[in-house]
């Protein structure tokens, strides 16, 4: 087996412990989570590129078909695919104590900047001027996504059946609009009976050695025994099972008990409780139920401010079902009777964020070792290689919808039956955003710069160009 030496792993210098050799410490680990979770803009496509990229490409931390292994199970489950992603990679590299990290940095910095954002717009009641901040960033994101897709494409379509598969998963949803559980369970029985009729279309897998031998962490790791809990133990499962449901529901009582059953805050934790485990493929297909929930039934924003919340959320880094946070702010704000608004905000603001988060963490600590047991069994192997095509056409579809978002100020949609097309209106289209977003694909894609320089020079030119245009 090559092994490479450890700073090719790490970007560390090199240890003098050769038994220390591949081990990425817990605090090393900290500073890339916080500086994803910093990086962390364009929604659930860009949040992907930037794992990947830091992750797989830059420090090999995780093997390409580990990183699409555990995003295919993530994608599958409810709540925020990426946010789970990264709870799954901290587990898999340092235990629970990982995956607490991995999940909290990667969430923390979009509730700092939208407690801030969210205040702000209690306060002067309109976010213009932050918008403007974020303006180019949301071009520049572009680029990375763009770049992903184009990396874990060439990776998972390894051949004309993947290409096929992923065509179809991308037309699925993007113009039939299918259930996203529909189209994974759908390309995986397609993966299974074409590995029956046609084995001859799936490529031969690199094996656990190989990718260790190329210097992937977690396979070295795997290898070497070093992580016994990726093994699946009855014991564990309790555990995770009885203590995450106590921590989910712990706050929700507390505020039901505090100030009643009816009050603002108590139906706060209740509704996205109930969010938490229907937002199946991602926050896009929440949106419209939390806005029909809290303006329609229980009239706690208007229409202006949910789409308020919504740009807010879209231009920060974060999850985009951060949303929700945004939300419970100001309805607490204005609805909670009984104490300080900013108080009351806040609460809110905070309780919601916890029972939105926190399954993310029960899912993956409960079923992520079966989850990597499911690796080594042939069938499953056929079906999730199918799934992984499917799921580099869903991102795909992400990226299109984030695009025509980005570079168009109106999108609509055009119904015909069973097909559903979003049109861009040519009207609406933002030059600024079109040439920062080309630009920022020419350097990353062409001259390789590098995404937080990319980032940052759109940021502060996308800000000079709205401030400029008034």
């Amino acid at each position: 087996m090559t092994v490479l030496p450890n700073n090719a792993i790490t970007g560390m210098p090199e240890a003098e412990d050769a038994g220390s050799m591949h081990r990425v410490s817990l605090a090393q680990a900290t500073r890339v989570w916080a500086k994803i979770g910093w990086l962390s803009f364009g929604g659930p496509a860009g949040q992907i590129a930037v794992m990947h990229r830091e992750l797989v490409e830059q420090r090999r931390w995780i093997s390409e078909p580990r990183f699409l292994h555990a995003l295919n199970y993530c994608m599958l489950l409810p709540g925020p695919e990426a946010a789970q992603l990264a709870i799954y990679i901290g587990w898999l590299l340092h235990r629970t104590a990982g995956g607490l990290v991995a999940g909290c940095l990667f969430v923390l910095p979009g509730v700092l900047v939208l407690s801030g954002l969210s205040v702000l717009y209690a306060f002067v009641g309109q976010v213009a001027m932050v918008v403007a901040v974020f303006f180019g960033l949301k071009a520049a994101v572009l680029a990375v996504v763009v770049e992903a897709v184009l990396r874990i494409a060439r990776r998972a379509l390894k051949g004309h059946f993947f290409v096929g598969v992923a065509f179809a998963a991308f037309l699925a949803i993007h113009v039939l609009r299918l259930p996203f559980p529909l189209i994974i369970a759908g390309a995986a029985v397609l993966g299974i009976v074409a590995r029956r009729w046609r084995p001859r279309w799936f490529p031969v897998e690199a094996t656990a050695a190989e990718l260790a031998g190329d210097g992937y962490l977690v396979d070295q790791l795997m290898l070497r025994g070093e992580l016994a809990h990726t093994k699946p133990s009855r014991t564990r499962a309790l555990r995770a099972v009885g203590i995450g449901l106590a921590l989910w529901a712990a706050p929700v009582l507390a505020v039901v008990i505090l100030f009643g059953h009816t009050s603002v805050l108590a139906r706060e934790g209740l509704l996205f409780s109930e969010t938490a485990v229907v937002t199946f493929g991602g926050a896009y297909a929440v949106l419209a139920y939390v806005a029909q929930r809290v303006v329609t039934d229980y009239g706690w924003l208007s229409p202006a401010q949910m789409l308020d919340g919504l740009a807010l959320a879209e231009t920060t880094p974060g999850p985009l079902i951060m949303v929700v946070q945004f939300v419970a702010f100001m309805a607490a704000f204005q609805h909670q009777p009984g104490m300080s608004p900013w108080l009351a905000g806040m609460l809110g603001s905070l309780l919601t964020v916890w029972v939105i988060f926190v399954p993310c963490f029960l899912f993956i600590f409960l079923g992520g070792p079966y989850i990597e047991t499911l690796r080594g069994n042939r069938v499953l192997n056929s079906a999730l290689s199918a799934v992984t095509a499917a799921v580099v056409g869903v991102v795909l579809n992400l990226s299109v919808w984030f695009a025509e978002h980005t570079i168009f100020g109106v999108v609509r949609t055009l119904n015909a039956g069973p097909v559903h097309l979003d049109l861009p209106q040519l009207s609406t289209l933002n030059p600024a955003a079109l040439v920062l977003a080309a630009g920022a694909m020419v350097a990353m894609l062409r001259y390789r710069a590098g995404m937080a320089w990319t980032l940052g020079v759109c940021g502060c030119l996308g800000a000079a160009l709205r401030l400029i245009q008034g």
